[in-house]
């Protein structure tokens, strides 16, 4: 009997075994198999962003143009300090009567008063002028901080799209280096090459290498960068919608609108809250006047009086506030001036930068590339042919890594100098211009 029970429970555990072994079978089919495979292989996808969705990015969460955007409420409130009227004055005092001869009367005495300063008109239109010409200046230096981060955004758009393309370019460099690597150890293994050539092929291979990491660095550094600028709020990793190649127009930069410009706007602003300061100052030496009404009740006797009090200027003229508020309107004009002139050299510069640039990408792209690229063809296969060595072949590579290097600097510098015109000329103070 306990022999059949055994039986019966080893055959028991022998079909649960096989129905767990078809269950696994079904779950792991080929559909399935496939499917779960490729759901573990599948590398998170990386979101790729357009130029204008990082620019707003940025302009929604830079920590420094929002607190530049902040000053603005602060000078809104500063013209609603200006205006304010001087608040009157109330005096109340109580005391107490002696008489000191028959004829006085004792008892309590109190006093009340009440004043009002009345500030010059001149006085008071001059502090509100300064405070407005703030607010204006205000504005304008959100305009001329919104210019100024759009430009640096995009400058910074393009390093990183630069950065991306030398760490490619390195990386092909070493894929070709290890291909060309591979040869010579073949050639010096059988014996048809020196020693000396596996030797330098080694160096050149580790030398790319420590190039390829570090253009790897400074591509990861590049959006660490933009990242800072969005207060963190990008992604830890993206691909940016942008190229080198991306065309590049002259249109519109020589209709260039000072008296619409941001930095110049703010400077005669300033200039104007200078103006009006001076003029405070001037008007400062008749202040105002305060007029006064008190009321005395004694036990017998109620007096009325009415007095105004005014300041003369006969000692202290405030010939040092307006010769200080004089000065810094002077100063506040060479400034406005000098910044004028100075966007005129720049836009110049930048104008002559853009076309060299222009000038060196169609001379590198057009010719020495192409010429360092048939060199190398050459030098591969006069070494496949025994008639050149590999250090010819390593030159050759050098050479074009040396001009692919320099293309996309000039395709960078090309990029950024459409960009310092465009900042130059104000185009990106606009809230619509992105």
């Amino acid at each position: 009997m306990q022999r059949l029970n055994r039986i019966a429970l080893l055959c028991l555990a022998m079909g649960a075994s096989q129905w767990a072994l078809a269950q696994d079978v079904q779950t792991t089919s080929p559909g399935n198999a496939t499917a779960v495979l490729g759901a573990a292989s599948t590398p998170a996808a990386v979101p790729q962003l357009s130029l204008d969705q990082l620019v707003q990015t940025v302009l929604d969460h830079n920590p420094e143009l929002r607190s530049v955007q902040q000053s603005s409420v602060t000078a809104q409130a500063a013209v609603v300090t200006a205006g304010a009227l001087p608040n009157p004055k109330l005096e109340w005092s109580q005391g107490q009567n002696s008489a000191r001869i028959p004829s006085g009367t004792p008892g309590n005495v109190s006093t009340m008063g009440v004043s009002l300063p009345i500030e010059m008109p001149s006085v008071r239109a001059a502090r509100v002028n300064a405070a407005e010409a703030g607010q204006r200046a205000s504005v304008q230096q959100i305009a001329a901080s919104r210019n100024a981060l759009v430009a640096q955004v995009k400058l910074r758009a393009y390093e990183a799209v630069l950065r991306n393309a030398q760490a490619d370019a390195a990386h092909d460099a070493v894929k070709l280096l290890e291909q060309a690597h591979e040869r010579v150890r073949v050639r010096v293994s059988s014996g048809e090459a020196a020693r000396y050539e596996i030797i330098k092929a080694d160096a050149e291979l580790i030398n790319a290498r420590q190039q390829e990491q570090s253009a790897k660095l400074l591509a990861e550094q590049s959006q660490l960068t933009l990242n800072r600028m969005a207060a963190g709020q990008l992604p830890a990793r993206f691909d940016l919608k942008l190229s080198l190649q991306d065309p590049v127009s002259k249109t519109g930069l020589q209709s260039i609108n000072w008296q619409a410009h941001p930095e110049l706007l703010q400077l005669q602003s300033e200039v104007d809250k200078a103006e009006a300061q001076k003029q405070g100052a001037k008007a400062s030496r008749w202040p105002g006047l305060e007029l006064r009404y008190a009321q005395t009740r004694e036990p017998d006797i109620r007096n009325n009086t009415v007095g105004v009090t005014v300041q003369i200027p006969l000692f202290d003229q405030r010939r040092g506030p307006i010769d200080e508020a004089a000065s810094e309107a002077e100063r506040a004009r060479l400034r406005l001036e000098g910044r004028r002139a100075e966007l005129e050299q720049q836009m110049q510069q930048a104008w002559k930068v853009m076309e060299m640039a222009q000038v060196r990408t169609k001379a590198l792209s057009e010719g020495a590339v192409r010429q360092a690229e048939a060199a190398l063809r050459v030098a591969e296969a006069a070494y496949r042919f025994g008639e050149r060595g590999i250090l010819d072949v390593l030159d050759a590579q050098r050479v074009l890594r040396t001009v692919r290097a320099d293309l996309l600097e000039a395709r960078y510098q090309l990029q950024s100098a459409r960009i310092e015109l465009d900042f130059l000329a104000g185009r990106y103070a606009a809230p619509a211009a992105i």
